[in-house]
């Protein structure tokens, strides 16, 4: 479980805080979403979860243990983070792609990474991927390589940030299906705007607005309020 217990979170120069006392659980076996538009903090929080923001108040703490203590190896194999640029290495393979963290971080041998990387790609149905280079697949093949990568750490737990950004409604339809297939091997927490496909993919979730929590629960409650809200 994730536990963030009143956080807030000031950027330096700004007179109003980005995040305002915010406190939410995400227990693993939940898919969950944290929604909200541009502006309404939910980016911020995800950059505090993953340890790139160091919040002015409060804490977080992955079962039971507060993240600011971890030593990076524990951390990394407790949380993973994808991007939404993905930040694939584009003079890289695939498949070198996915065996440089393993290699850097846990200090596997070569053979060892190589392996786990192929059979990663076999089982998320992307082999015939692994000698292409970033700039040979399409936007969908990308965001699953960026998931493959984060997923050869074994993270318990996983943001994705916008992950349907570049995706069309017919790929992102798909995508929901696939990481559905996933939630046997880690708990996906994703930040988006895009409320279809967060209906689709999640489960429970919150809505952000202003940098508070508006509404929290399951995905399609929260999505409903909201939507009467506005109406």
């Amino acid at each position: 479980m994730i536990e963030v217990k009143n956080l807030s979170y000031r950027y330096p120069g700004s007179k109003i805080p980005a995040l305002k006392d915010i406190s939410i659980l995400v227990p693993q076996e939940h898919f969950f979403a944290i929604l909200g538009q541009s502006g309404s903090g939910k980016t911020t929080l995800l950059n505090c979860i993953a340890r790139f923001l160091k919040p002015n108040k409060g804490n977080i703490s992955i079962n039971g243990k507060n993240i600011a203590k971890m030593e990076r190896k524990e951390f990394r194999s407790q949380l993973g983070v994808v991007f939404q640029k993905l930040n694939l290495f584009p003079h890289l393979t695939v498949t070198q792609n996915l065996t440089l963290a393993p290699l850097k971080v846990l200090e596997k041998s070569e053979e060892e990474t190589q392996k786990e990387a192929e059979d990663m790609l076999e089982r998320l149905s992307i082999g015939e991927l692994a000698n292409r280079y970033p700039s040979q697949i399409s936007g969908g093949q990308a965001q699953r390589v960026a998931i493959a990568r984060a997923l050869m750490l074994q993270p318990k737990y996983m943001l994705l940030d916008e992950p349907t950004s570049a995706l069309d409604a017919q790929t992102t339809e798909e995508f929901a299906g696939w990481l559905e297939e996933l939630q046997e091997d880690t708990c996906f927490i994703i930040v988006t705007h895009d409320l279809p496909f967060a209906s689709m993919a999640a489960s429970h979730g919150i809505i952000m607005e202003d940098g508070v929590v508006k509404s929290t629960g399951r995905i399609q409650q929260i999505i409903e309020e909201t939507s009467g809200s506005t109406e």
